[in-house]
């Protein structure tokens, strides 16, 4: 055998051990008085897992529609529900805000609460493009205020793993990112995933993932090669990304809202691989291999239903410690994600209304 192999063959002899998460229990985490504005499926996730698995609650909603607003108050044990966010901002009393609506409001939704220095977390994609985004996190840097993009998947344990693994060179040199998300969406120009006035398509709802994902690991993604086609009203449907990341490697990433895909993520390296199994997302399995043939897994330690628990907690956390942003969705990696992101739309055609004098 050669040296390569002989050293494989000698690792080989003992189980491979992958390391444990650093990531706090949620629980423990400092609990703060959230509002949540748009109550729609997302906000309700959110509001739930909130009151379940950590010491923060909700204590005010906004809804365009007022009934809609204290029903939601109701089902969840909100104190107060308004119509409008000047409302929620005069009763005061929270420490943070969650935006829940549509890409296409999230920089107006988001900005007076900036700029009455109220931190937001902000669901992801952050904004409907890079001026959105620039401007809200412009404003949160001279206000000295705390946003951050909800990208929920980078605050879970096996990504803490994963990025262990990754820093540990246990995969050797990256070679290549994989990764895909396809849901399937019945054909309907009223339904916000075909509806360019809401900001939709595949790409910022579901393909933010992979491209989030890959930025994760490779860095900032450039020399795309987009292919892709567009819906009947002009949002993207499908789109294949081919890229190279600034540590070196390639990605590879698809998403559509046509056909639900495996959802799957894997990291190859030179000296083995890791795989997030579907959804690589949310709470699920990593699994590393190595060329030597070992092999381990790590599972999500808590209950799969309360993921969004990891990201309340971290922001949570920063903001208590009187800080602006966190390490693990920076701000310079939303705008990373953010410019890939109106790279691809750009190749693909996708302009979203009010982008057209841009």
């Amino acid at each position: 055998m050669n040296t390569i192999e002989e050293s494989r063959a000698d690792a080989a002899q003992s189980p491979l051990a992958l390391p444990t998460t650093t990531v706090p229990d949620p629980a423990a985490a400092p609990g703060l008085r959230w509002g949540v504005v748009s109550p729609g499926h997302i906000g309700d996730q959110f509001t739930a897992t909130a009151h379940r698995a950590t010491s923060s609650r909700v204590v005010s909603v906004v809804s365009r529609s007022q009934q809609r607003a204290e029903e939601f108050a109701a089902t969840h044990g909100i104190e107060q529900a308004f119509d409008s966010v000047g409302a929620m901002l005069a009763a005061g009393g929270l420490d943070a805000v969650y935006i829940a609506s549509p890409h296409a409001q999230h920089h107006q939704l988001a900005r007076p609460m900036l700029e009455a220095g109220v931190p937001v977390l902000v669901e992801k994609a952050f904004t409907l493009n890079t001026p959105q985004a620039r401007d809200l996190l412009d404003l949160a840097r001279e206000r000295g205020v705390f946003a951050m993009e909800a990208m929920w998947a980078r605050f879970l344990p096996q990504y803490d793993v994963l990025r262990q693994v990754l820093d540990s060179g246990m995969l050797g040199d990256i070679i290549e990112v994989a990764a895909d998300h396809g849901q399937s969406f019945p054909a309907d120009p009223t339904h916000r995933m075909y509806a360019p006035e809401l900001g939709g398509g595949a790409l910022l709802d579901l393909g933010v993932y992979p491209i989030s994902f890959a930025q994760m690991v490779l860095g900032d993604l450039s020399h795309l090669a987009v292919r892709g086609s567009l819906t009947d009203t002009g949002v993207d449907a499908y789109f294949g990304l081919l890229a190279t990341g600034a540590d070196g490697g390639r990605a590879r990433l698809s998403s559509t809202l046509l056909a639900r895909t495996p959802t799957e993520a894997v990291v190859s390296g030179t000296e083995g691989s890791a795989r997030l199994s579907g959804a690589f997302f949310a709470p699920s399995t990593l699994t590393v291999t190595l060329l030597d043939g070992r092999t381990a897994s790590v599972e999500h330690p808590g209950a799969p239903g309360d993921g969004m628990a990891y990201e309340i907690a971290e922001a949570a956390r920063r903001i208590t410690a009187g800080e602006l942003e966190s390490p693990l969705m920076s701000w310079e990696d939303t705008l990373s994600v953010m410019g890939t992101m109106d790279a691809v739309r750009s190749e693909l055609g996708v302009v979203y209304p009010g982008e057209e004098g841009a």
